[in-house]
């Protein structure tokens, strides 16, 4: 690491801390050189490998692009959606890998999402798997409900009335 101010390249360590929730390292250097202190922060930069073989950083900004498309006309707040890009990217974190091929991102996107909105995660799956007939959406469909069936009692609270 080069010192900031001497240009000389032999520091040591003097403190590290994680920052940003683990997700980045801060040291505080001291150059032999000149004695003077610096301050470092280092972090994973996470690298998504599309299919055409391009390498290009991760960001949440287009996680939040790719499933705002899909909420269009929604009722999912801004600050949902951030939240679910803050979920997907610690999951690609989780997985200890530096460089993902981009269909993990997508199956990291799928989980949260449908949590969140069961139509917006069917607009979002029918584009990310290539849904290529009224069959897929049935299976889709058929898989969400026998997930919900298999809800623990209590979650969905039935507000009907009687009428009575």
């Amino acid at each position: 690491m080069r010192c900031p101010y001497c240009r000389g390249d032999d520091s040591r360590v003097v403190d590290s801390r994680e920052v940003e929730e683990g997700q980045a390292i801060r040291r505080r250097r001291s150059c032999s050189a000149c004695g003077r202190r610096f301050t470092t922060i280092e972090e994973l930069v996470l690298s998504v490998v599309k299919r055409s073989g391009v390498t290009e950083p991760f960001s949440r900004e287009k996680v939040v692009r790719g499933v705002r498309r899909a909420c269009q006309g929604r009722p999912v707040q801004e600050d949902a959606l951030q939240q679910l890009a803050h979920k997907v990217e610690e999951a690609i974190r989780s997985s200890g890998m530096a460089e993902l091929p981009s269909h993990e991102v997508g199956l990291a996107i799928l989980g949260p999402l449908r949590e969140l909105d069961e139509v917006a995660y069917l607009r979002f799956a029918s584009v990310y798997r290539a849904y290529s007939s009224v069959e897929d959406f049935e299976k889709e469909i058929a898989d969400l409900r026998a997930a919900r069936e298999a809800e623990p009692v209590g979650e969905v609270a039935d507000t009907g009335s009687s009428g009575e």
